[in-house]
């Protein structure tokens, strides 16, 4: 072989294998760049996130009773105290007068009393007397009668008689008279009687409550007073001083902000996990234990004009026991509201929104990719008309890779997890769906060309060998 006849060949071998290379070149950059992700069964677990505050179960506000002057404080903020334990005292002395004011009243009743009753007993006596000098008067005014008709007496006498029986009689109501005016004045100072006493009793009682002591074990967590300040008694327009604050730490509750769109998957008794700002590196369990029924009030919103978010509060109480733990730490509450076990899970950011176009049976009809520029966002089809007993309907999906083509395939979707989320129906274990990047798969559409990544392809490769093993 001629040394010009092996260049020639060596030539025509170069020409072949740079156009096979270019080929293959050409048809390997041809598509979308995406990443992908073979599907598995997964434990999944749907989750609601809210924050809030750490606040004691049971707490007590401790007001006062009466108004005064504090003169004996037994007690710190941050003190720990136990059921009866004496707290403070408000100075007794103008109680102590109103009770001996209130006493001297119902002696001054009960003496008055006493002196109705006396005079009701003469008032009755005297209305016997009247009755029985009457009861005479008509005697004398029958014999005078008697006499008149056989003329033994005369007209004088006669009328005398008969003068004296209404004399009596109109005594004998004026003592009637005067027994129940003072029968009235004994029930007037009986009621008088009961209304001091009332007040007394009242007084006796607020007495004691000049010295106060704890209703619970418990830490006081707020002090509002100093000795020797003025306690002040509230009102129905006026709130009292709020003195003392005592809390029992040995339950407590995560009062978190839950937002209106996750409260119908909160329900009573279900677990969750609380994280406290105060205390790092530590979760703390618990469970659901009340759901606010109204939202809570936004102060500020009339003032800054703005829309607020609506949330309602739960209470988590918590499962465990806090170390050093104070009312009003900040803290995050996740409630698992459902959970699956062994269940298709794809990837959140796989699922997109596509207009899709749907025939008479409802069954997906998948259309040619239309041409685009790569700004262009394929949500709706390139035929703007359907035909004829077809629909387009806005359907959620993923991305399934057939032959080399993103195919959309509709899913129905049940609990999301943190990233991932259940597959009801649609696509099955071991699909291949697109997961990114989020700007790729916002711009693909139904049956176009897609290339992986090649940091994918690996991951992909031994995926698939995962799948059919």
């Amino acid at each position: 072989m001629t040394r010009k006849k092996a260049l020639i060949i060596l030539g025509v071998i170069i020409i072949g294998a740079a156009v096979v290379g270019a080929n293959f070149y050409f048809k390997r950059q041809t598509g979308t760049a995406v990443n992908a992700e073979a599907l598995r069964n997964r434990d999944l677990e749907s989750i609601v996130s809210a924050s809030g505050k750490i606040q004691p179960k049971t707490q007590v506000n401790i007001s006062a009773n009466t108004t005064g002057r504090v003169t004996r404080l037994a007690v710190d903020e941050g003190e720990r105290v136990k059921s009866g334990q004496f707290l403070l005292e408000i100075d007794p002395r103008s109680l102590q007068g109103q009770l001996q004011r209130g006493e001297a009243s119902v002696a001054a009743a009960q003496s008055s009393l006493l002196q109705s009753r006396t005079s009701v007993e003469q008032a009755r006596t005297n209305v016997e007397q009247a009755q029985a000098q009457l009861d005479l008067a008509q005697q004398t005014l029958k014999r005078q009668q008697d006499l008149w008709k056989d003329g033994l007496t005369t007209k004088q006498d006669l009328e005398q008689a008969e003068n004296e029986v209404k004399v009596r009689q109109t005594d004998l109501k004026a003592r009637e008279a005067d027994v129940k005016s003072k029968q009235q004045a004994i029930q007037t100072s009986e009621e008088q009687i009961k209304q001091e006493q009332a007040g007394l009793a009242t007084t006796r009682y607020t007495l004691t409550q000049v010295i106060m002591t704890s209703p619970i074990d418990g830490l006081v967590t707020r002090r509002n007073i100093e000795q020797g300040e003025t306690a002040v008694m509230g009102t129905m327009n006026n709130a009292g001083t709020v003195l003392l604050t005592i809390a029992d730490m040995s339950v407590l509750d995560a009062e978190v902000e839950v937002d209106e769109t996750d409260i119908p998957e909160v329900s009573l008794g279900q677990q969750a996990k609380v994280m406290i700002d105060a205390v790092p590196d530590r979760t703390f369990k618990g469970h659901v234990t009340e759901i606010g029924n109204s939202p809570i009030q936004q102060t500020n919103t009339a003032q800054t004009g703005q829309r607020q978010a609506t949330t309602f509060k739960v209470k988590v109480t918590l499962d465990e026991q806090v170390p050093d733990v104070r009312p009003g730490f900040t803290c995050t509450a996740e409630i698992t509201t459902a959970t699956k076990n062994h269940v298709v899970a794809v990837p959140i950011q796989a699922l997109t929104v596509r207009e899709m176009l749907f025939n008479e049976k409802g069954d997906l009809v998948h259309e040619a990719p239309p041409k685009k520029g790569r700004n262009v966002e394929p949500t709706v089809s390139a035929s703007t008309e359907p035909p004829p007993g077809h629909t387009r309907k806005e359907t959620e999906g993923v991305f399934v890779i057939r032959d080399g083509r993103a195919v959309f395939t509709p899913v129905k979707v049940g609990i999301a997890g943190e990233k991932y989320c259940e597959v009801i129906s649609g696509v099955t274990s071991g699909d291949q769906v697109i997961t990114g990047p989020f700007a790729n798969v916002r711009a693909l559409a139904d049956g176009e060309p897609i290339k992986l990544n090649d940091q994918n392809r690996s991951t992909t490769a031994g995926s698939r060998q995962t799948t059919s093993s």
